[in-house]
């Protein structure tokens, strides 16, 4: 009878697969995934580790693919969560939901309050499709009342593809730092073409000019974009304009 150590590096077993994963020497597991799965769990542990994580951002695809694939037409609108709702910007967020809703689209926007929820009001008033995509925030926020179509995220990548999929152009409004996320994801993603024309409008020459300026002088200044890269912008101070760029292009 042979005494040859059953170690992992002196057996047939030296090299383990699980799945598309080799393992060899000391990584090789003591059980089977199976049998791991199978055996009674003393913790929820496994709830947080990155191999659940994976499913869990595959439902989220799955979820967002399944409510939105019938969507039909439909346009993105930005802005912040602070918009108090006697602002001029909620005003023309609202503006801007119904007109969009009046021409047969979808109104899409983050769900949360301020000058989302304006658009989503918008839409809802005007009978339109009203969506909110929202995200798991610490401090902020349910979906607000006026959405007709619903889906809240864990992941904010999950989420992007949702607005930038299912969204034939942006309009945004005055925000802060989730609107500007939202804003230069969509011109890098125009700029590199991993999506076709796509047009982004912002609304409010007295809030947006300062930046366009920036971009011009300094990123433009610094040959860091090309000029037409700064064609991509359009601002106006007019809903109806706003929605005609999104519209026409």
């Amino acid at each position: 009878m042979s005494t040859q150590s059953s170690s992992p590096s002196s057996t047939p077993r030296s090299t383990y697969q699980r799945g598309p994963v080799i393992l060899r020497g000391r990584e090789i597991p003591q059980e089977t995934t199976d049998a791991n799965l199978l055996r009674p769990q003393q913790s929820s542990d496994w709830l947080h580790e990155d191999p659940w994580r994976v499913l869990r951002i595959l439902s989220e695809f799955v979820e967002g693919f399944g409510a939105l694939a019938e969507l039909g037409p439909a346009i993105s609108v930005f802005g912040s969560a602070r918009t108090p709702q006697d602002a001029s910007e909620w005003q023309m967020a609202h503006a801007i939901g119904g007109e969009l809703a009046k021409r047969g689209y979808a109104v899409v926007t983050g769900g949360g309050p301020g000058a989302m929820a304006a658009a989503n009001k918008g839409a809802w008033d005007a009978g339109g499709t009203s969506v909110g995509l929202g995200i798991e925030l610490p401090h902020e926020q349910s979906l607000n009342e006026w959405v007709n179509v619903g889906i809240n995220f864990r992941y904010f990548f999950a989420r992007k593809t949702m607005f930038v999929k299912y969204s034939s152009g942006f309009i945004v409004m005055p925000g802060g730092f989730g609107t500007m996320d939202e804003l230069f994801e969509a011109l890098t993603l125009v700029q590199t073409q991993k999506i076709g024309s796509f047009p982004i409008v912002l609304v409010g020459t007295s809030y947006w000019s300062g930046l366009i300026e920036w971009i011009r002088d300094q990123m433009l200044g610094h040959a860091n974009i090309s000029a037409p890269d700064i064609d991509l912008i359009h601002v106006v101070d007019d809903p109806v304009e706003a929605v005609d760029l999104v519209v026409n292009a």
